[in-house]
């Protein structure tokens, strides 16, 4: 049965962990972070599920007001920022290609298929194989470790140098690698994964430039078989007001691959399987506002928000100060 799992810091920054059942919640007694909570699932050969009933319930919690009160962070983190790895996948999703190609064959005013496209085409034939078959690889791209995790209500601060601060609302895929090497998915989140367009569109080779910016989770972490077809909304409030929104679909049924692909060719590479980290994994998206030429401002917030997540991702945008950098000789 699927449930949520959040996490919860106090004013004294104490930290909880909060499993949520439709409307009733209450706090998992004995553990501080979903990182132990499954760690301990490991350990013991059980599920989170099985984890959460052996535990008990705690006191009950108001999701709503610790959410509205700051009091909800992001569902998942290590207290080790090198050990856990924020990566992702793009052209993922039916729909997904046109503004990618849109955006590259402007720049290059080929007439030919753009990288971009030949790619997403090679996923609409390769990317959902059957079980023990190899699929299609997708595009894949390193966003960051730890320190670029920002939670639910946090800015999302682009760089000095940015040219663009975009969202990208999507589901984010949770893992923590075992003793053994053997990935295991906590679950999916919802998720803002924040790029610099403008920098990707100059020259698709600056796609890893433009990736390596903060992201953003929503404060659930999903447990269970993941919803084959979500459907949600993003949009832009600038000054109190909607600049702009759109619904986006994500899920197996609105992509191009299959999670178990994405994840097969993320986890084949030993790197990826060190005991003990967690990664953070991005799904795509087919929708951005880049692609109706909205240009975003420091200050705008960005909100997510699909079932069955019931509570909404929002970050305000923020720009950091320019960062002289100086290399000196030893």
């Amino acid at each position: 049965m699927a449930f949520r799992l959040l996490q919860h810091r106090g004013e004294d920054g104490k930290r909880s962990v909060i499993a949520a059942h439709d409307d009733h919640a209450a706090f998992v007694p004995g553990f501080d972070s979903v990182r132990a909570l499954a760690t301990h699932a490991i350990t013991h050969a059980i599920s989170l599920s099985e984890a959460v009933a052996q535990a008990g319930a705690g006191q009950s919690v108001d999701l709503v007001a610790a959410f509205e009160a700051g009091l909800l962070i992001a569902p998942i983190d290590h207290e080790d920022d090198a050990h856990l790895l924020m990566t992702g996948t793009g052209l993922t999703h039916l729909g997904s290609a046109e503004g990618r190609d849109k955006m590259h064959r402007e720049a290059s005013a080929a007439a030919t298929k753009t990288d971009s496209m030949r790619m997403f085409l090679e996923g609409l034939e390769g990317g959902k194989p059957g079980p023990g078959e190899t699929g299609q690889q997708p595009e894949w791209f390193y966003k960051g470790d730890g320190s670029h995790l920002v939670g639910p209500g946090e800015p999302l601060t682009m760089p000095g140098f940015a040219q663009d601060g975009g969202e990208e609302p999507e589901l984010a895929g949770i893992y923590l690698i075992g003793p053994d090497g053997t990935p295991f998915r906590l679950g999916i989140c919802l998720a803002n994964e924040f790029s610099d367009h403008v920098t990707e569109r100059h020259n698709y080779l600056w796609l890893a430039h433009s990736k390596l910016r903060q992201a953003a989770l929503g404060p659930e972490l999903l447990v269970g078989t993941p919803p084959a077809h979500v459907e949600g909304a993003s949009r832009i409030v600038r000054g109190g007001e909607t600049l702009w929104e759109k619904p986006f679909l994500s899920g197996e049924t609105n992509m191009s691959h299959s999670l178990a692909n994405l994840e097969a060719h993320h986890f084949k590479y030993g790197l990826f399987r060190r005991p003990g980290d967690v990664h953070v994994h991005f799904f795509g998206t087919a929708t951005l506002s880049f692609s109706d030429d909205i240009r975003t401002e420091a200050g705008d917030v960005f909100e997510i928000e699909a079932a069955p997540f019931t509570l909404a991702l929002r970050n305000p945008l923020a720009r950091a100060g320019d960062t002289p950098i100086a290399v000196r000789s030893l």
